[in-house]
């Protein structure tokens, strides 16, 4: 009896380990694809880590009293940290990433996934597509990640974010495309980023600039905004890569990008404006003006249209119009749909250069305090909001905190004595006799409001 009653135990003792078994093995063949996409692209994925020098503001009343007693005040700059990603394209070293994350950069330095740290050099980028370009001297061969076509991209098909979010090197979050084509304002409200992939893969303060992959391991988007956390969660926003890659050439071989230019002075149409003129849309963008000569006005766009569409996607607001023409290249050929007295016509359009860029310029402006500013455009006034009868340049890069890129600057005073400022010429005659020692007084519009910035210059 004994006997059995081992067996027995045995016997229950081999079923359960059995069953056991059977229990971890459950989908024991299943591969998932997500790991072998993180294994052959994370490699080709950098942490970009930044050091950046602004220009501490000393009040104009203060330096004038400390000069009066101690003499003048040396400049004085801080640094400050931050973090970000981006992913290789091509085996030369070259690097894509945010704007955002190198704007300023006074030094860069990559960390590869294997821990391999290299400097890296500033190859050019633009604010307002918030793209650019880095680039290391790589002392082997280095893994590159393929582009995709991020035009063919469906809704509810896998995302895969791969970054450093918070500085945690290397993490992968995934989700699926939740959205195309999304808009979101951009933090300056000069605009708006426009055509955004939205995905609910996580994605944090650290992931700007990396990359956004498929299930084929193929880059489709750059990672570049949330909406704020305490608002909502998991909603992030990418780049589409067919964006990027209509300039990418364009940085590595010149260090800027070229944009694409319209010729209309709009603006958006609201309630009181479709009732007052007329209009049989409640929703667009009204074409007050057509530039001569331009792509608008050899199209047949007329003043009076309302543009309610640029190649298939609904147009709603003046800078939204802006944003949309500048995700494209000069001699892009687009769909402009537009509401003409209540019937709808699509114009083909070969879309120009922005005048500032196309040479009809023979002046170029002269860099003074870290301002490098341009002619005003119609562009310009749509994407700034610059009201019709201001006059002045326009800043299109600054290197200090005080006047900002969009900002419009109408007058200079230097020593009391107040000139004019109304295209580049003017610029420049005021600010090639401009002396140290003299004091400064850069009067601007920006965001609807006037100000002006004041300082001694040193």
């Amino acid at each position: 009896m004994k006997n059995i009653s081992n067996i027995k135990k045995l016997t229950f003792g081999l079923l359960l380990l059995l069953s056991v078994l059977s229990l971890a093995i459950v989908n024991a063949d299943y591969q998932n694809p997500i790991v072998n996409v993180v294994k052959v692209a994370a490699p080709a994925v950098v942490k970009i880590d930044v050091v950046v020098q602004t220009e501490v503001y000393i009040d104009p009343f203060i330096r004038e009293f400390y000069r009066q007693f101690f003499g003048d005040i040396p400049r004085q700059f801080e640094e400050s940290n931050s973090v970000g990603s981006g992913f290789i394209i091509s085996k030369e070293g070259y690097i894509v990433t945010n704007y955002h994350v190198v704007k300023g950069a006074k030094k860069i330095t990559v960390t590869m996934l294997n821990g391999d740290v290299y400097d890296a050099q500033y190859i050019g980028g633009d604010e307002e597509l918030d793209i650019a370009v880095i680039k290391i001297k790589p002392t082997k061969d280095l893994p590159v990640l393929e582009m995709g076509d991020s035009d063919k991209l469906q809704i509810g098909e896998w995302a895969i974010a791969i970054g450093n979010p918070l500085g945690f090197q290397h993490t992968v979050t995934v989700g699926v495309i939740s959205a195309t084509g999304r808009k979101i304002p951009k933090p300056d409200g000069s605009g708006y980023y426009t055509n955004l992939i939205q995905t609910d893969a996580a994605i944090n303060p650290g992931n700007s600039g990396g990359p956004l992959l498929n299930i084929y391991g193929q880059v489709i988007g750059i990672n570049t905004a949330i909406i704020n956390p305490t608002q909502a969660m998991n909603i992030g926003f990418a780049i589409p890569i067919n964006t990027a890659k209509r300039f990418i050439n364009q940085i590595i071989a010149t260090g800027r990008v070229e944009k694409a230019y319209l010729g209309v002075y709009v603006q958006t149409v609201t309630e009181a404006l479709a009732k007052s003129l007329g209009l049989k849309v409640t929703k667009g963008v009204y074409v007050s003006q057509v530039e001569k000569d331009s792509p608008a006005a050899k199209a047949g766009i007329r003043e009076g249209d309302v543009i309610v569409k640029l190649n298939g996607t609904v147009v709603e607001s003046a800078e939204e119009l802006t944003s949309l023409v500048r995700n494209y290249t000069p001699g892009t050929k687009v769909k402009v749909t537009v509401n003409r007295a209540g019937k709808e016509i699509t114009l083909d359009v070969t879309l120009g250069t922005l005048p500032s860029q196309n040479g009809s310029s023979t002046t170029s402006s002269k860099e003074f305090y870290g301002l490098k500013v341009s002619n005003l455009t119609a562009d310009d006034r749509s994407t700034y909001r610059v009201p019709a009868g201001l006059e002045g340049v326009i800043v299109k890069e600054s290197k200090n905190s005080f006047i900002k890129v969009g900002a419009v600057i109408y007058r200079i005073s230097v020593n009391g004595y107040s000139y004019d400022i109304k295209n580049i010429s003017d610029w420049n005659k005021v600010v090639d006799n401009i002396k140290k020692g003299d004091y400064i007084g850069i009067f601007y519009y920006y965001n609807g409001v006037n100000s002006v910035f004041s300082f001694r210059y040193n």
